[in-house]
């Protein structure tokens, strides 16, 4: 390339130029169904247990029964007698594995923890793997797996989280972010305060119960390795896999084209690892499932808190003090502290802030993140706490938060992005009839039901990860298929993504084709954060970039294209034009055709997100609930809900709609029906089944109402930000403030179950 061919800026740059298509009126925006929908519907979609292989065998694991300890026997005689077994693997036998590399410790590192793999006798939580049978059919496995006897050893543990928080600790970090953030005297300011709160919340362990089990079907080939997958971090799983086993990363392919929902817990586990090495000893193709129970034992969730929220305010309604501070369970080997204090770091306004997480550490299961770790739980003692302020103060709640609106980011001065909270509550609270709540509680009733309205923040920030690239490829029939390594895990990825190529490349969305889920396809970055979106499409923008630019190379001669460069034209209508100039136009079939190639590729490396070195970047929300509570039993009915979003750009309002609803839903068990029960006295969850862990069904979930602004961030790539998650957040704060509204009560402890009601 020349001089003269040097290519232009790109048309968006992070933090500085808004992304131009979207200003564009035309695939971006439609409700279009999702394109994975047929085959799923068909069967046709296969999941990481439906990959068929000859001579597959089939594995099931033993788990422990104490939560600290050592093996002291281990009796595998009779399972390895059993019908149809084939290997029994332990510690004695298990391949000599490096500890998983931390996520977060690398750039790719996805280990849950930094805890060895079956590599000694040594226990460290109740319900960790001891041993796994493999056998020609899963029943045998199970089968054998109960034959196999374990003694113990047994150690004192920390399983009683009340006095494990007394011997708190600060972690390094939350997430890259101080631990404790202190602006001014809050203490001081609070005692001074003509109005304040000061409460304690908590909530529970929850845990993970996506409606696909977590498994794995493994194969090796020599030593390259195939592991099909049910994954939300496809590279990552590669990299760490390939450092556990000592191979290169090139010979670890990972696939994970369809997820049956993640929300979090769809990460690199022990069932995975110990797969790959039993199939490596047994020089087997291997397929592990894991049981309902198996994933409550050895797939982390949400870990329990306790929180401290204290507001104090001026007689017009300025906070003069915001407190958040607490501990949140966790262990010594891993780095998900929780991070409950996000919210109050960017929500409000205040002259004095002061926020502080500390860790518990604990002998159980690693936790993990769980849709929107932090804030979901986060956002419940916060906005319950400014109800209960504003409640003193006999203002509204929602003009209470008007009072606090900030106007730049309250701890790291930065303007916001872009910030429509408030118009989000306005138009909320006229759609949903806020203006009919009686703000004095226990004044509406109908027969035995006490009626309750609620509303609160919903906030999530906008994550775009570093390392994702897109492969775009360019037929001479003018097909376009874009390649990443991208996850598909029920939230329409392929779907947006493809009304996103076709229309920055002026195509009907039939000639794209989105491929995703392989790790030989260009690097993506992991489904998590409510990140996918924009990192999958700063990567389409910099590889279309290079298209345009070698497109453009090729039109020459008498092209009418010829002699203009990338930003002197524009995609339309399957091909280029001169801006201005729309006579003046080939199809991008044409370019190919008169240059006598039959496709043109290339691939490129998103840029950095520095649009996050230059604005405070967030999706916001407002969250009204109305609920039914009986006066005679305590029981909570949930009859309305309306969640109104500030999300940026919707890409697909129908898949939107169905995100924001689903993490509504996910907040309704969150406040009325989840808890994992955990056995302070031996660390063991008992509940592990959907038999006693209740997540919300349909009798739960009343019809739910989802808007949104609509307002393009103009620093975001396609003026989008992330929706997966923000759609829990508030709503277990919003639920809350409604049964105070109905009955009198102030409920600080989740769930809200009718016993904390009568």
């Amino acid at each position: 390339m020349n001089a003269e061919q040097k290519p232009a800026p790109s048309q968006w740059q992070p933090g500085v130029t808004p992304d131009e298509v979207m200003h564009r009126h035309g695939m971006i925006g439609k409700p279009v169904s999702r394109l994975d929908g047929p085959l799923k519907v068909a069967g046709k979609a296969r999941f990481a247990a439906e990959v068929p292989y000859e001579h597959l065998a089939h594995a099931a694991l033993v788990h422990s029964s104490i939560a600290r300890g050592r093996i002291s026997e281990l009796k595998t005689e009779a399972a390895r007698a059993a019908p149809g077994v084939i290997l029994v693997l332990t510690y004695q036998n298990m391949p000599r594995l490096q500890n998983p590399p931390l996520f977060g410790s690398a750039p790719k590192a996805v280990g849950a923890s930094t805890l060895p793999v079956m590599q000694n006798e040594h226990i460290t939580w109740n319900g960790q793997p001891v041993a796994l049978v493999l056998a020609e059919t899963h029943e045998q496995a199970e089968y054998a797996a109960s034959l196999i006897e374990v003694r113990y050893d047994v150690l004192p543990a920390k399983t009683d989280f009340d006095a494990a928080k007394r011997q708190a600790r600060a972690p390094d970090t939350i997430l890259g972010e101080p631990p404790a953030i202190e602006i001014g005297d809050a203490e001081a300011n609070l005692q001074a305060a003509a109005f304040k709160v000061d409460a304690t919340y908590r909530t529970p362990r929850y845990n993970h119960n996506a409606i696909e089990l977590h498994a794995a079907t493994v194969a090796w080939q020599g030593d390259e390795l195939t592991v099909h997958d049910a994954t939300q971090m496809l590279n990552g799983t590669a990299w760490t896999i390939a450092q556990l086993f000592g191979i290169d990363e090139k010979n670890v392919r990972v696939l994970s084209p369809y997820v049956g929902g993640g929300f979090g817990g769809k990460a690199l586990w022990d069932h995975q690892i110990l797969a790959i090495a039993a199939a490596r000893l047994a020089q087997r193709p291997v397929r592990i499932v894991l049981s309902r129970a198996s994933v409550f034992r050895i797939v982390g969730g949400r870990t329990t808190t306790e929180q401290r929220v204290a507001l104090g305010a001026t007689q017009d309604g300025q906070l003069t003090a915001l407190i958040h501070t607490g501990v949140a369970a966790m262990t010594p080997y891993n780095a998900c502290p929780e991070q409950f204090s996000f919210p109050a770091r960017h929500l409000y306004a205040t002259q004095a802030l002061k926020v502080a997480q500390q860790v518990a550490d604990m002998d159980m299961m690693v936790n993990t993140f769980m849709r929107a770790p932090g804030e979901s739980i986060g956002t419940f003692a916060l906005e319950s706490a400014i109800d209960e302020l504003a409640g003193q103060m006999q203002l509204c709640p929602i003009e209470l938060r008007r009072r606090i609106e900030p106007s730049k980011d309250p701890v790291s001065g930065l303007p916001f992005s872009s910030r429509h909270l408030l118009e989000a509550y306005q138009r909320g609270a006229e759609r949903f009839g806020w203006d009919q709540r009686n703000p004095v509680p226990r004044s509406r009733r109908d027969g035995e039901w006490l009626i309750g309205m609620g509303v609160a923040t919903a906030t999530y920030p906008y994550y775009r990860m570093p390392g994702a690239a897109a492969r775009i490829k360019l037929t001479n029939d003018g097909h376009l298929t874009v390649s990443i390594a991208a996850h598909e895990m029920g939230m329409g990825t392929a779907t947006a993504q493809s009304q996103h190529v076709a229309e920055r490349f002026g195509l009907p969305l039939e000639q794209v084709t989105f491929e995703l889920g392989d790790t030989t396809l260009a690097a993506g970055s992991l489904a998590g954060g409510s990140s996918q979106t924009a990192s999958i499409a700063a990567a389409v923008i910099a590889a279309g970039e290079q298209l345009i630019d070698q497109l453009l190379m090729l039109a020459t001669g008498d092209s009418p294209l010829a002699g203009f460069k990338r930003d002197q034209v524009e995609a339309i209508n399957g091909g280029l034009a001169v801006r201005g100039d729309t006579t003046r136009a080939e199809t991008y079939a044409a370019i190919l055709q008169r240059a006598g190639r039959t496709a043109l590729q290339c691939e490129a490396p998103a840029p950095e997100p520095a649009e996050l070195q230059h604005y405070s970047m967030h999706s916001f929300g407002a969250q009204f609930c109305e609920v039914k509570v009986s006066a005679i039993t305590g029981e909570v009915r949930v009859t309305r809900f309306l969640g109104s979003f500030d999300t940026g750009r919707i890409l697909n309002p129908k898949t939107a709609a169905s995100q924001f609803r689903g993490g509504i839903v996910m907040g309704i068990g969150l406040a009325l029906t989840e808890a994992t029960e955990f056995d302070p006295r031996s660390g063991r969850i008992m509940n592990p089944s959907l038999a006693e862990y209740h997540v919300p069904v349909h009798l739960d979930v009343p019809e739910i109402d989802v808007m949104w602004t609509d307002i393009a961030d103009p620093h975001s790539p396609i003026g989008a930000r992330g929706i997966g998650e923000i759609g829990i957040t508030g709503v277990g704060a919003a639920i809350a403030n409604a049964v105070y509204n109905a009955t009198g009560k102030r409920i600080r402890d989740l769930p809200i179950t009718l016993d904390k009601l009568l």
